[in-house]
């Protein structure tokens, strides 16, 4: 037989079933504690807890962002702009509170990176300084890239207009998308072109990115050596 609660017990529970009821509506404080967390994984100079949290701007701007993206899915005027202007003067990270992020995100280093108002990220992707996931002109609706799952934008990526990024696709530094771009996939390239269909494997070693340009430019050179040698055979005779 269920023993009946004390006065203390009951207290307890009411006070925890108010601390579930909270968590259950701010959904954005688990978030942030995944991008807290994830950043561990993610960036090897991450050595405590506390370095995380005062010199991190990439979280800054995502809990920034959190904050803003809740205000303004409740129509709150105002606040959400605000609070995505400071976090841009704070960490040089600009997020529209109109943007929908997953959760695990990392933002790494983060200076001049811009997420417009109809982005969408996917979870657990990594970025980069100096990216872009822009809109190509003045259209209304959606006009920003939508990325997938555990992709990862190289510094300088420039991801524009209302594309679909695949999962584990790698973005190579540089780089310009303009058009969908399958899962599994490496793009580089201005603008940016397929070079790998195997994007599986740990998302840190984008350093190890195919460079097409240098190849045709190779087999360019190799040709040219064949040709000359041929004429140099061709004139002794």
């Amino acid at each position: 037989m269920q023993q009946p609660l004390t006065i203390n017990q009951a207290r307890e529970r009411k006070k925890h079933d108010k601390q579930i009821k909270l968590l259950a509506n701010i959904p954005w404080l688990t978030t942030i504690w995944t991008d807290f967390k994830i950043i561990f994984d993610r960036d090897p100079a991450a050595n405590n807890w506390l370095e995380v949290l005062i010199f991190y701007p990439g979280f800054h701007a995502l809990a920034l962002y959190r904050i803003a993206n809740w205000l303004w899915q409740r129509y709150i005027p105002f606040i959400p702009r605000l609070l995505s202007h400071l976090g841009r003067f704070l960490t040089g990270i600009e997020i529209h509170p109109g943007a929908t992020i997953g959760k695990g995100v990392f933002i790494d280093h983060g200076m001049g990176v811009v997420i417009g108002e109809t982005a969408i990220i996917g979870d657990y992707c990594l970025l980069y300084q100096n990216v872009t996931l822009g809109g190509t002109g003045k259209q209304t609706g959606k006009r920003h890239p939508t990325l997938a799952s555990n992709v990862v934008v190289g510094a300088g990526a420039k991801i524009l207009g209302n594309i679909n990024i695949g999962n584990n696709v790698r973005v190579g530094a540089g780089s310009i998308v303009l058009q969908n771009v399958a899962s599994d996939c490496t793009v580089v390239g201005v603008p940016g072109r397929i070079v790998s269909r195997t994007g599986h494997g740990c998302p840190l070693e984008h350093g190890k990115l195919p460079d097409p340009e240098a190849n045709i430019i190779r087999s360019l050179l190799d040709r040219i050596e064949s040709l000359e040698q041929r004429i140099q055979n061709s004139s002794i005779y």
